[in-house]
């Protein structure tokens, strides 16, 4: 399978699940340690890391850490990249730049 389709899947995995989507909804509002996600997700540490490791892979989240814990927030260039391949995947070749088809 072509690496551009890999990549792309990634992202689509990580809008495929309710958790995922309520921990984006969460971060919409800014940066947010894994503990307040956890508390606000009522999950477990290791049902966060699962969910936050399939984001993160995906470009749409970037982490930082800060001593013991993870802190989480939307990537601007993840996100715009997601936006933009949904474009480009729901458009008919017809309306698109030639090279995109």
């Amino acid at each position: 399978m072509d690496t551009a389709h890999k990549k792309n899947a990634k992202i689509f995995k990580a809008f495929c699940d309710e958790k995922r989507l309520a921990i984006l909804d969460l971060l919409r509002s800014g940066e947010k340690c894994a503990c307040v996600l956890i508390d606000e997700m009522e999950i477990g540490q290791s049902s966060l890391s699962y969910h936050m490791k399939i984001l993160c892979e995906s470009g749409v989240v970037d982490s930082r850490q800060e001593g013991k814990w993870t802190h989480y927030r939307i990537s601007q260039s993840g996100s715009k990249y997601a936006a933009d391949l949904l474009v480009q995947l729901t458009t008919p070749c017809l309306e698109q730049i030639p090279d995109k088809c």
